[in-house]
């Protein structure tokens, strides 16, 4: 029955999808590099962009506290794990991507858990505490699609042209509005300021999608793997979007209709035992499962948002996880079993290239 629904919640979401995208092409020029983009003037004039500077909406306040409450370490080499500093061997680690909490230090040694340490010059600080966070949306819809820039860039005066020093550098994550929308040989370049120009290749749009009958929670998660944009929705209204990295192409993140079905606030993640692949991951925080081993959750390792990355699941800044996972709270009725959390509504808004 769960896969029947799944089967609906796809039709009916991707239906809603298409629309969106087909009024998108409708009104999309189409030019060729050489010929009508160099000749013609696209986009909307200065004036338009003078009322309308850049996107109303407020970012997510980094959460200093959440994001500095714990010392991860990456575990560089294979390392034995003692009871105490030169004690007994224990258990170990092979080698892998594997990265460990320390919660005190002692004589070159470092202790991972209760009556587990492991030689400190094993460790690193290879970590990435992102202070990146997504937005809050407003109540009303936004005059224009908002984005955020995945790469440092200046960008072109015209669709299709090179990066111009005659426009601002702009930071990645930096927030920016789509004003016009033209084609260029296959594909589509955005307007995001007065005679600047970035290809689709550079930014990552917030689309919210339709809410369909199949989704039963009032609050539900959509996630574009095309995009690497999640949204949070209350009811019809989207509340809150951020940038995610989902899984490579090696491990795909499903695309579907899933509900959270349990969480944890910090929990171990391991697996690909004996395989060159294996991994090991202390303490993942705000850690929510929906599809059997596939979660969202926070990543302590990477600021790679925005870029497809991990072995399947979501990862999120730990910001904007821990807002995720207390804003879902209200989803759960915990006196009764088995319950689910929040609707979650997986796929892509367009073809990966």
């Amino acid at each position: 029955m769960k896969n029947v629904l799944t089967l609906l919640a796809l039709a009916f979401g991707l239906l809603g999808m298409s629309q969106i995208l087909a009024t998108e092409e409708e009104s999309v020029p189409i030019c060729t590099l050489g010929g009508t983009c160099e000749s013609q003037t696209w986009g909307v004039d200065a004036a338009t962009i003078a009322d309308y500077p850049a996107p109303n909406v407020n970012p997510l306040p980094v959460n200093e506290q959440r994001l500095y409450d714990r010392r991860y370490r990456r575990v560089t080499t294979p390392v034995d794990i003692f009871d105490v500093p030169n004690g007994n061997i224990v258990g170990g680690l092979p080698a892998g991507f594997n990265f460990v909490t320390v919660l005190n230090e002692q004589d070159g040694w470092a202790q991972i858990d209760t009556n587990k340490w492991v030689r400190a010059d094993a460790l690193n600080t290879d970590v990435a505490l992102s202070r990146f966070t997504g937005i809050m949306l407003p109540e009303e819809p936004l005059p224009y699609t908002v984005a955020w820039v995945l790469t440092h860039l200046r960008a072109a005066k015209t669709p299709g042209g090179a990066a111009s020093d005659a426009n601002p550098f702009l930071w990645r994550y930096t927030l920016v509005s789509i004003y016009s929308t033209v084609e260029v040989d296959g594909w589509r370049w955005y307007q995001i300021g007065e005679d600047q120009w970035v290809k689709q290749t550079q930014v990552a749009k917030v689309l919210p999608v339709e809410r369909f009958d199949e989704i039963d929670t009032e609050r539900w998660i959509s996630i574009d793997l095309y995009e690497q944009v999640l949204i949070a929705y209350e009811g019809n209204r989207p509340v809150f979007a951020t940038l995610i990295s989902s899984g490579l192409e090696k491990w795909t993140t499903n695309e579907g209709l899933f509900h959270v079905y349990i969480r944890y606030p910090r929990t171990i993640m391991s697996g690909a035992d004996g395989l060159p692949e294996f991994y090991y991951l202390e303490e993942v925080p705000w850690t929510m499962y929906y599809d059997n081993d596939i979660a969202i959750h926070g990543a302590y390792w990477h600021d790679g948002f925005g870029y497809r990355r991990s072995r399947g699941c979501v990862n999120a800044s730990i910001t904007d996880a821990a807002w995720l996972y207390e804003w879902s709270a209200p989803e759960f009725d915990f006196s009764v079993a088995n319950d689910t959390g929040p609707a979650i509504y997986v796929y892509s808004s367009g073809d990966y290239r």
